[in-house]
């Protein structure tokens, strides 16, 4: 056997086999995967617990002297009533919900309503007051929007497009209209250059409306609920 032949054996003999390839690639992948497990485990209840808190604190906010809240959800024939999840609930399998707001006195302040919507990027994650004797939305929060840097994220960060939803009347429905063109209390402004995003919110509102209104009547008739206690 000559040198080079000698030294091409050699070579040989020190590649590792496929099987032992297969095995190091396969659990450095079962190690990651393991270790993204773990993690995801880890921060999940985190993750919860920070969007329950960012959605109590939305809560009081888009309902003006809110200080405790109700749970409602529509039950078996279609009326709300106080949600109460059991042990086993799943989180995905929960009910969509309302939100019943009282002041220290136990009268009526509000329902907050959550809904989401497509807006020009994603989906754009909305809950907002709704004052449901003076037929108006009275509060706006934004929860999830990842809307253009500038344009579309102005649907939060524009304190005039904001103000739109203070006071603003759900009845015959929410209309969009060209920044300085509104006259009625049912118009919303929209944002020049971020039209799709203002519009996805009006939508969003009307939506939610539609879908949670006669629910809302109904509850505050039979509970004898028939005036917020800003009015009285």
């Amino acid at each position: 056997m000559s040198k080079e032949e000698k030294m091409i054996e050699e070579g040989a003999e020190k590649e590792p086999s496929s099987f032992r390839l297969i095995f190091t690639l396969g659990f450095a992948g079962f190690m990651s995967g393991l270790i993204l497990v773990g993690v995801f485990l880890f921060t999940k209840p985190i993750i919860e617990n920070n969007k329950a808190e960012a959605l109590k604190k939305a809560i009081f906010k888009v309902l003006p002297g809110t200080t405790t809240f109700k749970t409602l959800a529509l039950d078996n024939n279609g009326k709300l009533a106080e949600y109460n999840p059991s042990p086993e609930s799943k989180k995905g399998e929960e009910p969509e919900r309302i939100f019943f707001g009282m002041n220290d006195n136990g009268e009526f302040t509000g329902v907050a309503i959550h809904g989401g919507e497509p807006g020009f990027q994603d989906i754009i994650g909305v809950l907002f007051g709704y004052d449901a004797v003076g037929k108006m939305v009275i509060g706006y929060e934004v929860l999830q929007c990842k809307e253009t840097p500038g344009l579309g994220d102005k649907i939060f960060k524009d304190e005039a497009f904001v103000m739109n939803f203070t006071q603003l009347a759900v009845e015959p429905e929410i209309v969009p209209v060209k920044k300085g063109e509104k006259q009625n209390p049912n118009e919303v402004e929209a944002i020049t250059g971020a039209t799709i995003s203002s519009k996805a919110v009006v939508r969003l509102l009307n939506k939610n409306l539609t879908k949670w209104k006669t629910a809302i009547e109904a509850y505050l008739n039979e509970n004898q609920i028939s005036t917020p206690a800003k009015d009285e």
